[in-house]
């Protein structure tokens, strides 16, 4: 499942997850506004960072919050994502490359899960939320 394209979707929430080579952050995220919802909680990201294990600190960090079964959960990746698979590991384990990283996440929460890159991600709210909003180029 892809999370909304714009800020008039259908689906005004989502739960952002920020995966790096020191810290995981998540926080609820107004899709509207493009503003977190709640306040941000920041985990340290286990060391290894495998799959298994970055997975499961994931789901303690969602599994803090109070929220609803079906809100998707967007994840952002040090590595080149297509269609959810890691393709190169930046500050994780190597054996993210080749995997799932949607899968992986999603197996583990239990919720719908899209993923991207960290860089990417950044770059597409600065489109719909902040200084590039209705500018071309």
């Amino acid at each position: 499942m892809s999370l909304p394209t714009g800020p008039h979707s259908a689906r005004t929430g989502a739960f952002g997850i920020d995966i790096g080579g020191s810290g995981i952050k998540g926080a609820p995220v107004d899709l509207v506004v493009g503003e977190f919802s709640a306040d941000r909680v920041r985990i340290p990201t286990p060391q290894p960072a495998t799959p298994e294990a970055v997975a499961a600190a994931v789901a303690e960090l969602i599994d803090s919050f109070n929220l609803p079964l079906d809100m998707p959960v967007g994840v952002t990746f040090p590595a080149v994502i297509q269609h959810g698979v890691a393709l190169s590991a930046a500050n994780v384990d190597d054996s993210w490359i080749g995997t799932n990283v949607e899968k992986v996440i999603a197996k583990a929460t239990g919720r719908s899960v899209h993923a991207v890159n960290d860089a990417d991600a950044a770059g597409y709210a600065e489109a719909v939320y902040g200084a590039a909003r209705g500018h071309s180029g």
